[in-house]
């Protein structure tokens, strides 16, 4: 009986050795031919060959420079505006300089945070190779390559958001008032689809990549707070505009409360789970760019904060976002919530999120009372 199954292992083995001789003769008797006709014409394949692998390995190389370098990372970027200085809500007249108006902080801190993700750092999410995917697999359905693209669409659903309420609320006279053109502008131009290249399918043809709409929205924004600096354009700092940017803000955290929650319970595998990461670091984006944003708010909404005695709700908020982005585990785990080795870094997130979501109900409620 052990015979017969140790010449069944060698027969494979043999059969296997063979197989991979005939693969090595077919792949290489180009390289091997040198005194004829087909010598020269090796020569130019190998020439061909060897240019095409000097493409790939540059393309790649540029491709793992692009996911794996994070430029200007930094949870407490937003403390560098100095925010908690500002005397004067954003749109106010500044009583030392005469003819000259508050800026926004929240405006200048979107296009920044926007800056970021198409000007400091590659946007990932249009670029060919990852378009391209694994061989033909998804790269978010991979544990490579895809942490950078997903923070950077939980940036950039952040920004959406704030485009949206700059456009039909905050840059307007109680809503009434005309939109702002540089404000509409930048909602269209950052609502543009996040995975673009230069040429597609659907439509066919060429087309203008991704970055470049979100782009033009970083200039559609900085000019809107140049003219707002100059007075020539409006913030209207409210109560109630506060309280529809807190309720949106709130509902997307529950959003992502909730794809986080899904995925911890249907696909508990640890280490193994291939989609943990990108849940994990959208989320993280997304708490990255509100923890700005409100700080930003903080300071444009300065009069009504001080005047409805938020100050110290709003400081919690701001800790448990700060709280939240301390967590940055190099592996990703999708374990039991229980588990020793396996921990789940999706649960600990969705946990601070509804803290957060908790704080942002909280203050709302205040502001409606």
């Amino acid at each position: 009986m052990l015979d017969a199954v140790k010449r069944t292992f060698m027969g494979l083995w043999s059969a296997l050795r063979r197989s991979a001789g005939l693969f090595y003769i077919a792949v290489s008797w180009p390289f091997r031919a040198r005194h004829s006709t087909a010598g020269k014409r090796s020569l130019i394949f190998r020439a061909v060959v060897a240019l095409l692998v000097l493409v790939l390995v540059a393309a790649y190389g540029q491709f793992l420079w692009r996911t794996q370098v994070w430029n200007g990372f930094d949870p407490e970027f937003a403390k560098a505006y100095g925010f908690a200085d500002r005397k004067v809500a954003a749109g106010q007249s500044l009583p030392d300089k005469p003819g000259t108006c508050q800026n926004s902080g929240i405006v200048a801190t979107v296009a920044d945070l926007t800056d970021g993700n198409v000007n400091q750092n590659d946007w990932v999410s249009s670029t060919l190779l990852y378009k391209l995917g694994f061989f033909g697999l998804d790269w978010d359905d991979t544990p490579f390559f895809d942490n950078k693209a997903s923070f950077q669409r939980g940036v950039n659903q952040v920004a959406r958001r704030v485009a949206i309420e700059l456009a039909d609320n905050l840059g307007r006279v109680r809503g009434t008032s005309g939109i702002n053109t540089d404000l509409q502008d930048a909602r269209g131009n950052i609502q543009f689809d996040e995975s673009t290249w230069y040429f597609g399918l659907s439509p066919f043809g060429f087309k203008t990549p991704s970055p470049g709409y979100y782009r033009a929205a970083i200039k559609s924004w900085r000019k809107f707070n140049s003219d707002l600096e100059t007075c020539k354009a409006v913030f209207d700092a409210r109560a109630d505009n506060l309280v529809q940017l807190l309720d949106r803000s709130a509902n997307d955290l529950g959003n992502t409360s909730d794809i986080l929650r899904r995925r911890s319970e249907e696909h508990n595998a640890g280490w193994f789970d291939m989609r943990a990461d990108d849940r994990f670091w959208f989320a993280y984006g997304q708490l990255y760019a509100q923890y700005a944003i409100f700080q930003a708010a903080s300071a444009d909404f300065a009069d009504v904060i001080r005047e409805r005695n938020l100050t110290a709700i709003w400081a919690e908020m701001e800790k448990q976002m700060a709280a939240a982005l301390r967590i940055q585990p190099m592996i990703i785990s999708n374990g039991s919530e229980d588990g020793i080795f396996m921990p789940n870094h999706l649960s600990t997130m969705g946990f601070y999120i509804l803290r957060v979501r908790a704080n942002m109900v909280e203050l709302r409620g205040v502001l409606e009372r």
